[in-house]
Formats: structure tokens, C-alpha cells, sequence
């Protein structure tokens, strides 16, 4: 009986289209949250470099800084893990370096991941920079 009752709620699942419905809603949901935290992530990275720069690498002697973002590497690397550690924060700051117009980083980050990003911020020429940004 229970085997009978299973069977005829998976047809009237299929009939219905409701399991794909539902199906395309998580899809569809996963693919948002999965935008929505790359966009956050962008910003973050954007806003933590430009802040590196403007208080600690501009204003200071360029050995000083480096123990600086060496020092604030391990310290947030410990803490939250290998996305903050001194190679990445070194990233993040050549990032806010390569894109120091914030709206344009809001306009591009709906196109491009972080790791886009960081393809982009590692070309000499603003040009191509620009160019790859675009494509």
C-alpha cells in the first residue's frame, strides 16, 4: 500500500511539472547566492586594498609596508583562512591598484568573478586591461 501511495505521488510529481519547477527554483537560487557572494567578495577585496593603500603603503617607506601587509597576512590568514593570507592580501592590494575607479569595479562584477579579477590586474597595459574587462 505505502509502495502503491509513493508511486502515484512521484506520477502526479512528473505530471505536474512540479519537481522540475522546483528544481529550476533551486538552480535558479543557487546561481544568485553564488552571484550575489562573488559581488560581495569583489567589493571586500576592492575596499580592503584600497584602504591597505591609502594607510599603510602611500604614507609609509616601502620597507615598512611590506612588513606591514607580511605581519597583517599571517595575522588574517590564521584567523580566516588562506583567502587572507600575505599572498592574497598582495593580490587585493594590486587589485585596488589595477581598478581605482570603484564604480567601475561595481559595473564590471556583475560580469566577472575574483578570480576573473585577478587574471586582469597582473596586465601592464590598462588598455588590455580594459579590453579583457570588456570581452
Amino acid at each position: 500500500m505505502a509502495k502503491a501511495l509513493a508511486r502515484k505521488g512521484e506520477t502526479a510529481l512528473r505530471e505536474g511539472n512540479l519537481l522540475a519547477d522546483v528544481r529550476e527554483m533551486i538552480l535558479s537560487a543557487r546561481i544568485q547566492v553564488a552571484r550575489a557572494v562573488n559581488a560581495g567578495l569583489v567589493t571586500l577585496y576592492w575596499n580592503v586594498g584600497r584602504r591597505i593603500r591609502q594607510d599603510i603603503l602611500k604614507e609609509r617607506r616601502a620597507d615598512y609596508g611590506e612588513r606591514i601587509v607580511s605581519a597583517m597576512g599571517r595575522e588574517l590568514g590564521m584567523e580566516f583562512g588562506r583567502g587572507f593570507s600575505e599572498k592574497s592580501i598582495r593580490h587585493i592590494i594590486r587589485f585596488a591598484e589595477a581598478f581605482p575607479d570603484q564604480q567601475i569595479v561595481s559595473a564590471l562584477q556583475r560580469q566577472l568573478t575574483w578570480t576573473h579579477f585577478k587574471s586582469l590586474i597582473y596586465l601592464d597595459d590598462p588598455l588590455k586591461r580594459e579590453f579583457y574587462g570588456e570581452m
